[in-house]
């Protein structure tokens, strides 16, 4: 019975935060000038950073860097290769993971961004607006919520992975 409170309990904070966090992202996109600020992969990473904060994947370097490498991979094989997208797709996706890898800053969520990126034939803009001022909110909130609202030690330190 304790473990099914636990799980009501983590799955009750995470769907919130999620809500805010997505909430604040969208209210940004669709009512100010700021630009659009929302990626489906993010709804992925709410799980990670407010479910699973103390998971190496949900730390922000991983977060920022995952989305970020993922995107620019997949647009610059979208952009340097002229082969059928049924090729560019898991070429790009295969080479964002192996970059996230390379990089050690694996972050699953970020792994379908390629895939979007190639489907809408997204430019450098994509990269920019939303993955880059996207995940910095994303990592803002994650930050602010996790360890001064719950509590959690969020972000780990470099050491503790």
């Amino acid at each position: 019975m304790n473990d099914l409170k636990n799980r009501f309990y983590t799955a009750s904070i995470t769907s919130f935060f999620a809500f805010i966090t997505i909430g604040v992202l969208s209210f940004l996109t669709l009512n100010t000038d700021f630009g659009w600020l929302l990626a489906g992969s993010f709804g992925a990473t709410m799980v990670l950073v407010f479910g699973f904060p103390e998971n190496l994947f949900a730390q922000p370097k991983n977060v920022f860097f995952g989305h970020f490498i993922t995107t620019l991979s997949g647009i610059l094989i979208l952009k340097y290769f002229s082969i059928p997208e049924y090729l560019l797709i898991p070429i790009a996706v295969g080479v964002g993971i192996f970059f996230m890898i390379f990089f050690d800053v694996v972050h699953p969520p970020a792994g379908g961004n390629p895939i979007v990126v190639v489907l809408g034939q997204e430019s450098f803009g994509f990269l920019i607006y939303p993955i880059v001022f996207g995940s910095i909110i994303i990592i803002f909130l994650a930050v602010l919520i996790n360890r001064y609202l719950l509590k959690k030690k969020y972000p780990l330190n470099e050491s503790s992975y």
